[in-house]
């Protein structure tokens, strides 16, 4: 298995865990000299720089939140002056104001080097030809990958997101070797080139995909539909974008790029630190960021940390697959649901496609769930019996995995919207 920088990601962990305090000290420094709201924060805590003499010391750090982010926007967090800043991305703000991240030259080429390490363990090689579906906007993910890969000697296609029939055509013509999308937009750009007939002229590697959270039997359909390895990777905005942790061609948990960040899971309520292995919520401190450090970041992604060594030969921890945001979390009359299981429950089903929307309303004071999911076949819906006994079958498997009764709909093929970008599958009505 390839690994593009083997003294980086094969180093012996005492040697990884000495250049982590190392940087560590050096970023907490940085940031409470010259950021402001990492000095009040500290100082309200009463904790100084000088006090971080071990790993473990990292959670005197009072934590940081998007609502910090939102609240210095747009360049309130950057350490360094404006005339040092080479590159400015930001969030789309649909929620709220957006975030900034600031990067320096430096920053750059600490990106690139995360990438090419993520990309290579994904299976991209300087022989592939690389399309990168992303959407070349304020959003990290199109300009991280492209340049990431283009370090990797990759051909890079940098057609953006959208046009989706363009994007095929320019698939088959190019000789695409590696995708770059979201898993969402990967499985829609499937679908149509099933419908146009020219699926049997692609020739597909492997698919290395991310900005979303995906189950295992969405990954198991991407696989089958574009006959292809498929990868994911992780990163945010608020950290430096993609390239924080990516899945080897073993694909048991993505490989964090430890001598870049810190990496800790908490209990989500009590906030407190939890030992390896147990589930709870990823936080992460940036190591050598430059133009924007991040200390003790709450991604609010729940997963847990895998120590076992890889089969690969890297040394580097692993981030298993979030399961979900303990502030996308549903509680539906007591009980908490994340949209990632009624995913896995819709994919092994027979008869239905990939594409759904989940439903929340309230009637009466008592709130519900709806899962609306096309089927496969059109004729079904003229099938009473058939059409049944499906929605009961799908009914029943979310009942045993989620624990409440939830409506379900079927709906005619292709009749559900589909997303160039980051799929969203919940309407809340309430």
């Amino acid at each position: 298995m390839a690994i593009w920088n083997e003294k980086a990601e094969n180093m012996d962990r005492d040697e990884l865990r000495a250049l982590q305090l190392e940087k560590l000290k050096k970023t907490v420094r940085t940031a409470y000299d010259h950021v402001a709201l990492y000095r009040h924060k500290m100082d309200e805590a009463g904790v100084t720089p000088e006090d971080i003499g071990s790993l473990d010391d990292i959670s005197k750090i009072p934590f940081t939140t998007k609502q910090d982010l939102r609240e210095h926007y747009p360049f309130g967090l950057a350490a360094v002056p404006m005339r040092d800043i080479v590159r400015i991305h930001a969030s789309s703000g649909t929620t709220g104001k957006p975030i900034t991240a600031c990067y320096t030259k430096k920053d750059l080429e600490m990106w690139a080097e995360c990438i090419a390490r993520v990309a290579t363990a994904g299976g991209a090689t300087a022989d592939d030809i690389a399309q990168i579906s992303f959407g070349y906007t304020l959003f990290t993910g199109a300009f991280g990958l492209h340049y990431g890969l283009e370090k990797i000697g990759c051909a890079i296609i940098p057609i953006s997101s959208g046009n989706t029939e363009r994007q095929l055509n320019i698939m088959k013509d190019f000789g695409t070797t590696v995708l770059i999308a979201t898993p969402s937009y990967a499985m829609y750009m499937a679908e149509v080139a099933e419908k146009m007939g020219v699926m049997k002229d692609i020739h597909m590697k492997c698919g290395i995909f991310g900005a979303e959270a995906s189950t295992e039997e969405l990954r198991q359909e991407l696989q089958r539909r574009w006959g292809c390895v498929v990868t994911e990777n992780y990163g945010l905005t608020e950290l430096l974008g993609p390239g924080v942790a990516g899945e080897c061609m073993c694909r048991k948990g993505m490989h964090i790029n430890e001598d870049y960040f810190y990496a800790e899971i908490i209990d989500p309520i009590t906030g407190k630190v939890l030992p390896d292995g147990e589930t709870g919520e990823l936080v992460l401190t940036s190591l050598e960021r430059e133009g924007q450090p991040s200390l003790r970041y709450r991604t609010r992604d729940i997963t847990h940390i895998i120590t076992e060594p890889c089969e690969c030969g890297r040394t580097s921890h692993r981030i298993a697959k979030i399961t979900g945001r303990s502030d996308d979390m549903l509680i539906i009359r007591g009980v908490n649901v994340f949209p990632s299981q009624i995913e896995s429950v819709l994919l092994t089903m027979e008869g239905i496609g990939p594409n759904y929307e989940i439903v929340v309303t309230r009637h009466n004071y008592t709130d519900y769930l709806e899962v609306k999911v096309e089927l496969i076949d059109a004729a079904m819906l003229d099938r009473f019996s058939d059409l049944e006994n499906l929605q009961k079958k799908i009914v029943t498997a979310l009942r045993t995995v989620v624990g409440i009764d939830i409506k379900v709909s079927l709906v005619s093929p292709s009749t559900l919207k589909r997303f160039e970008g980051k799929a969203k599958r919940v309407t809340d009505l309430r």
